[in-house]
């Protein structure tokens, strides 16, 4: 009996193996395939998938009709290739998940032909095709237009669901193959490879959108960068006609107290001067040179889009963008999502004083990104209760925002977030450390 079992064992194994290894070139043609070269040692881990399943396939052979059997066998394979992707490819489980997909449903369409087809050899002549269909995709640049749809935090959820959804209709296909009659397998076989490249060309399409869509809001975020840059320096070409309008009265001032030997007066008469021209040109010049530190294009449109608001309102900005912020270490997206909320709520806490300003700190070192966003702040509520569900300072009902933050927040275990209020300044910070 045991050797029957280890037998049955081997021959699923080896079946499940062949579809394995078609499953892996088509991964490394729709990812970068030089990630698996670099890392052979993690290679021997994928050989766990098709021997779990191999062992569930025979212990479930009595225990449960083929089509649940194939259904189990099925999940485990996914779920195990899915994780290993992320393992490899340093991935986020739905982006590992849309990849398994879209490798799945060219495995499937490849295994459905060589089933329809009859090959002869089938484990060997199947990869002929495999591999001719793995070329095109590279030489189409399939990886670069996938690889687009992965990184787009809004719809990727959505993508990952479509491609589910095409690999499970292609397994129905893969398992319709075996009863299909043989006058009918070669339109059973066009239906199955058709589909797939129905949807690759569905995804060309969409990462085609999806590019032109990033290139125009990056047209958006210049030209909205240059409006600011002129409001800015127009702005700064004001204060200093106005400053050069007064300069002759103000040296007169000047050369007078000099004269009369009036020495501490006139440091402090320059000192006044000096703090004057700082506070109404320094922090203007600083905005306008510092947000081309900002190479994130969502971030530096979304920040834009606030500054621009709070200065409509009459909310005094202060922006501080050391260095070059290129990544974060969190979906571009949900970084953007948080920062919205942060500057919306200080703006509004601000414009309830007598002096509302808004500063924004962006650091970006080693790594490691850190948000400080501040603002004045007269209420007396304790700082933890801004997290309870619905608490706003406008009234019951009203504030999701600093809880919706922290749900966004719960997904990241490399980000932390403080909030701390001293002297009528309410802080909050945000911390992003590099990716793990």
């Amino acid at each position: 009996m045991i050797m029957v079992m280890a037998e049955l064992i081997l021959l699923t194994f080896i079946d499940t193996l062949v579809g394995h290894a078609i499953f892996l070139i088509y991964l490394m043609a729709v990812l970068d395939g030089r990630a698996v070269v670099r890392q052979l040692k993690k290679l021997p881990v994928l050989l766990l998938s098709p021997l779990t399943a191999a062992c569930v396939n025979v212990l479930l052979r009595t225990a449960a009709p083929p089509a649940a059997k194939y259904i189990v066998s099925s999940l485990v394979i996914f779920t195990m290739c899915v994780l290993w992707t992320m393992w490899v490819w340093r991935l986020h489980f739905w982006q590992a998940f849309s990849a398994v997909c879209m490798s799945g449903i060219f495995q499937v369409a490849t295994s459905a032909l060589g089933q329809a087809m009859r090959l002869p050899g089938a484990y060997i002549a199947i990869f002929l095709p495999t591999l001719a269909v793995a070329l095109l995709l590279k030489q189409l640049r399939f990886e670069a237009s996938f690889r687009l749809l992965l990184e787009d935090g809004q719809n990727r959820h959505r993508i990952a669901l479509l491609l589910w959804g095409m690999e499970f209709v292609m397994e129905h296909f893969m398992r319709m193959s075996w009863g299909v009659q043989q006058e009918y397998l070669l339109s059973y076989c066009i239906s199955a490879v058709t589909l797939a490249l129905l949807m690759a060309g569905l995804i060309v399409y969409l990462a085609q959108r999806l590019d032109t869509f990033q290139k125009m809001q990056v047209q958006q975020n210049i030209i909205a960068q240059q409006q600011l840059y002129e409001r800015d320096l127009e702005k700064i070409r004001l204060e200093v006609r106005t400053f050069r309008h007064d300069y002759k009265n103000l040296l007169a001032g000047l050369s007078q107290q000099a004269e009369a030997g009036e020495l501490a007066q006139l440091q402090a008469a320059l000192a006044q001067l000096d703090a004057g021209f700082d506070r109404r040109l320094g922090e203007k010049i600083l905005a306008a040179s510092q947000i081309g530190n900002l190479q994130i294009p969502q971030v530096r449109s979304l920040l834009l889009s606030k500054l621009a608001a709070m200065e409509e309102k009459g909310v005094e900005r202060r922006l501080e963008v050391l260095y070059p912020v290129a990544d974060v270490g969190m979906d571009v997206w949900d970084f953007t999502r948080c920062l919205g909320i942060l500057t919306d709520n200080a703006a509004e806490a601000a414009l309830e004083t007598d002096w509302p300003w808004v500063e924004v700190i962006l650091l970006a070192q080693g790594g490691r990104v850190s948000l400080r966003v501040s603002n004045p702040w007269n209420g007396s509520e304790d700082p933890a209760s801004f997290w309870d569900e619905g608490w706003s300072t406008k009234g019951a009902g009203r504030g999701l925002g600093l809880c919706s933050y922290q749900r966004i927040l719960t997904v990241y275990p490399n980000a932390s977030a403080s909030a701390s209020w001293k002297g009528g300044v309410f802080v909050q910070e945000l911390i992003v450390e590099d990716r793990p």
